[in-house]
């Protein structure tokens, strides 16, 4: 027994030993100068590579590194010297000729002599079981300069176990995967985990939105305990979500390969690593090893003033229709957000009325503190006649990619000051609300100006009586969709008032199905089949969408299916409409429908054969492995003939995500004493009245009115022109993603991509009581440019790579009905004109005494026009309205 517990404690003690005597991480022997070749190589190119090669640059050189000390109790406790030598640096992609701006250069030339002495003075790093604890540099050295040594060192840091730990180096702080095999340590950089001080934005939106894939590894191979070679590899690729073939893909390459080894310095004698640093060299210092920010410079650029001089035709109403004012509007962004509050002002006192508006597009859309402070000293908003402006600048606001806390307080302060203009007094709230989401989305929603918003537009209903301001909040809590407001809009949904019951209905459309409680559900089914009193027919429509679109019960489908044949006579088409496109397009609900239509009782001919102009429809606009963009066409009529409610939508499915890019919602009432007719049930005492809603980009503006009252219409009537008024037009930008790639070999990417639209969307309604017919048209004009811009800018070194792709389309929406005999003639038309698509590649390579070369591709495309197609009824019916216009 005795010699069994010798045995054990004698095992015990010696891997105890073992375990001491095990290398956490790389050991270097004393007396020993190990000679290495390196390598750091950037590339900028296509996703999928080009054959003339991209744009980059490679730095080489011979670097020896030796043990300066080491801690007497722990070999894993290291002081490193490395000193880099003999440096070159070449294109990373072969050059011939006019494009090899290298040629005939010297390392001298392109770094300057005080870099290059800078960056082949020796540094040190303090290894501490296979981590870097230090890493000593001078702190006069150009951050540039820093960076490449921190990217050397960086290759240096592994463990020889498998496991996942959190490391600091060159990228910030990181999580990292290693795994041991014999003589080789692979290295997997986790990059999404890498938390650094220089944090970047991108739009809220996902379909708008930029995707990155990245990865970094290191393959490490060992011999006695050190590195024989170590190969890196980290790539990042970005696309935009929508147009993933507008994409780019940065390379960073690190090779460091062993060439030999020598007789080297002695260990130097001391105590800590601080006292041992200081023998060696006072002036070095632990500066870090996280990269430092570099600041680049730009030589001979033009000034915010001269830039906007050069692109002002561009940003003329002329030429927004077409690409080069986006394009024109994304480059002033750039400008204005490297800019200072005097500068900004300087361009906005003087630009000329007609291109001023675009200026304050670009003004506000660039969200810096500099920019949003000069458009609230330029904007006066007790000044009625500035309404344009004023309105311009808040819609900018609304579209705003990252809205920050500052912001939405500016805003306030606005609403809180005196207005000259009613219809700005509710554009600033609606916006309000707009700003609340998006500050929500990002986490924001206990800021202290966004918990006083919320506060503001969650009580603002109930605080008032007038109907226009009740009307305001509503809208203000449909762009804020916070569920605290679902209580809100459910209550306003059974008001007597109609416009607030057509507000909370398809303010509750848009909320998460999860969201919506039994409660709101009983509501809808009691507002659709009027339990409690009668609505007018568009409120009971707006009802039954919320309700076939929050995944409804077998028996609500059921009872709707039910009340079809006793509705209005338009309204029982509508619905059989609706539930035939639910049922074609394979919408949500259209599987409990199908289970529904079992029931012969609710599947009859007597149901499924209501006559009327009435109908909804929808339809795919655009298919591809990128995005898919569908439309739907909801049209009601009174049964007097004349439109009720036309409703257009547009969204943009990507990546899992949705957008709703458009609505444009016309509605009309109180028109049926014009052609004697009677109206229908429960709209006896309606107002005349005609407007329009838009909703863009999940962003609800202020509607807009054709006319309101008896008088109010005889007048238009008599002074209609038919031209479309003006729903919302300026440049918008769409995406807007920007951020630092930090390199593991000391290298920096800026990536930055921006998509602007010019848009103009305008409507109009055209009553002939001679003829007897009314004209409804929604006209859709827009041009579109999206950029991506990748450089890698060293200071003395430039490459870059821009990727972009334009277009300029049209999209028109017009229906025309004849009620000059029931059933009435109703033909509707959905227009898209034939557009170009441009792509456009440029490749660019620069260096600091003047050379550059620039490779530039582009791609054109025809896309042919068309006319969507709608029901077939919809299309015999046209050729009736067209023969007996004829």
């Amino acid at each position: 027994m005795f010699a069994v517990v010798l045995f054990l404690l004698c095992a015990a003690s010696s891997v105890s030993a073992s375990a001491k005597s095990a290398a956490a991480g790389p050991r270097l022997h004393n007396k020993q100068l190990y000679k290495f070749s390196y390598t750091a190589e950037v590339l900028l190119d296509k996703a999928k590579g080009s054959k003339e090669g991209g744009a980059g640059y490679k730095i080489s050189s011979e670097v020896n590194i030796n043990l300066v000390w080491r801690d007497p109790s722990s070999k894993d406790d290291q002081l490193i010297q490395l000193a880099i030598s003999n440096v070159r640096i070449d294109h990373v992609s072969p050059r011939s000729g006019k494009k090899n701006i290298l040629q005939g250069s010297t390392v001298d030339s392109i770094l300057g002599k005080n870099k290059l002495a800078a960056l082949t003075k020796p540094f040190l790093v303090h290894l501490k079981n296979g981590k870097t604890k230090a890493f000593y540099s001078y702190w006069t050295e150009p951050a540039v300069i820093k960076n490449l040594k921190r990217g050397l060192a960086s290759l240096l840091q592994f463990q020889l176990q498998t496991g996942k730990v959190v490391e600091n180096d060159i990228s910030g702080r990181c999580t990292v995967q290693y795994q041991a095999a014999k003589d080789q340590i692979t290295r997997t950089k986790i990059l999404d985990t890498c938390k650094t001080s220089e944090t970047g934005f991108t739009t809220h939106s996902k379909v708008l939105g930029v995707g990155r894939k990245s990865s970094s590894v290191t393959v490490f191979t060992l011999e006695d305990g050190f590195i024989r070679s170590a190969v890196a590899e980290e790539t990042h690729s970005l696309a935009v979500n929508a147009r993933r073939s507008t994409a780019a893909k940065v390379v960073s390459r690190q090779t460091l390969v062993k060439t030999g080894k020598e007789a080297g310095p002695l260990e130097v004698a001391g105590k800590d690593v601080a006292s041992v640093v200081k023998s060696v060299d006072g002036k070095l210092a632990a500066v870090g090893i996280v990269a430092e920010k570099v600041k680049s410079k730009c030589k001979g650029c033009p000034t915010l003033f001269e830039h906007w001089q050069a692109e002002q035709k561009q940003l003329e109403p002329a030429s927004l229709s077409k690409a080069s004012a986006p394009r024109s509007f994304l480059a002033l962004i750039q400008s204005i957000r490297k800019a200072s509050k005097d500068e900004i002002l300087k361009v906005l006192k003087s630009a000329s009325k007609t291109s001023l508006p675009q200026v304050v597009d670009a003004v506000t859309s660039s969200q810096t503190p500099e920019s949003l402070d000069a458009m609230i000293e330029f904007l006066n908003f007790t000044d009625a006649k500035g309404l344009v402006l004023q309105e311009r600048f808040l819609y900018a606001c609304g579209f705003a990619s990252h809205p920050n806390e500052r912001m939405l307080h500016a805003l306030l302060d606005i609403s809180k000051g005196k207005i000259g203009s009613e219809e700005i007094k509710e554009s600033v709230v609606i916006i309000m609300g707009a700003l609340v989401h998006k500050l929500c989305l990002k986490g924001g929603c206990n800021l202290p100006t966004v918990v006083q918003v919320k506060k503001m537009i969650l009580e603002g209903p109930d605080s008032t009586k007038v109907e226009s301001e009740v009307q305001v909040y509503l809208l203000a809590l449909k762009n804020s969709l916070l569920p605290e407001a679902i209580p809100i809009f459910t209550k306003y949904a059974e008001s007597e008032v109609g416009s607030y019951n057509t507000i909370a209905l398809t303010a509750l459309q848009r909320y998460d199905v999860s969201l919506l409680t039994s409660e709101v559900k009983r509501t809808v089914n009691r507002i659709y089949h009027q339990t409690q009193r009668i609505y007018e027919k568009n409120v009971r429509v707006a009802a039954a969408d919320v309700i076939l679109s929050s995944n409804p019960s077998y028996m609500e489908v059921k009872n709707l299916l039910l009340s079809i044949g006793n509705l209005p006579h338009e309204m029982n088409k509508y619905m059989l409409s609706k539930i035939q496109d639910n049922l074609r397009f394979q919408l949500p609900a259209s599987k409990v429908i199908r289970q529904a239509l079992k029931d012969m009782v609710s599947h009859n001919y007597d149901r499924f054969s209501k006559v009327g102009s009435s109908s909804a429809f929808s339809g795919f606009m655009a298919r591809s492995g990128d995005l898919t963009s569908t439309y739907s066409l909801d049209i009601l009529y009174s049964g007097s003939g004349i439109l009720r409610r036309s409703n257009m939508n547009i969204y943009g499915a990507s990546k899992d995500a949705m957008l709703h890019g458009l609505q444009v919602a016309i509605e009309a009432q109180g028109l049926e004493s014009l052609i004697a007719a009677t109206p229908d049930e429960g709209e006896e005492d309606l107002e005349s009245f005609a407007g329009m809603s838009a909703l863009l980009f999940d962003v609800q503006l202020r509607p807009v009115t054709f006319f309101k009252g008896y008088s109010d219409l005889m007048a238009k009537m008599f002074s209609m022109t038919g031209d479309p008024m003006n729903v919302v037009k300026g440049l918008i930008l769409l995406t807007d993603h920007s951020e630092v790639l930090q390199l593991q070999s000391g290298l920096k990417a800026n990536a930055e991509f921006q998509g602007g639209l010019a848009i103009d969307i305008s409507g109009g309604m055209e009553i002939s009581l001679w003829y007897r017919e009314s004209k409804t048209s929604v006209n859709n004009r827009g041009a579109l440019v999206v950029t991506g811009n990748v450089t890698v800018d060293m200071d003395f070194l430039r490459a870059g790579m821009e990727v972009s792709f334009e277009t300029e389309a049209s999209l028109d929406f017009i229906t025309t009905v004849q009620f000059s005999e029931y059933p009435f003639l109703v033909c509707m038309q959905m227009d898209k004109a034939t557009f170009p698509v441009r792509e456009y590649l440029t490749k660019y390579e620069h260096v600091s005494s003047g050379k550059s070369s620039q490779l530039r591709k582009q791609r054109r495309l025809i896309v042919s026009g068309s006319e969507f197609p709608l029901h077939q009824e919809n299309s015999n019916m046209c050729k009736r309205v067209f023969d007996s216009s004829w």
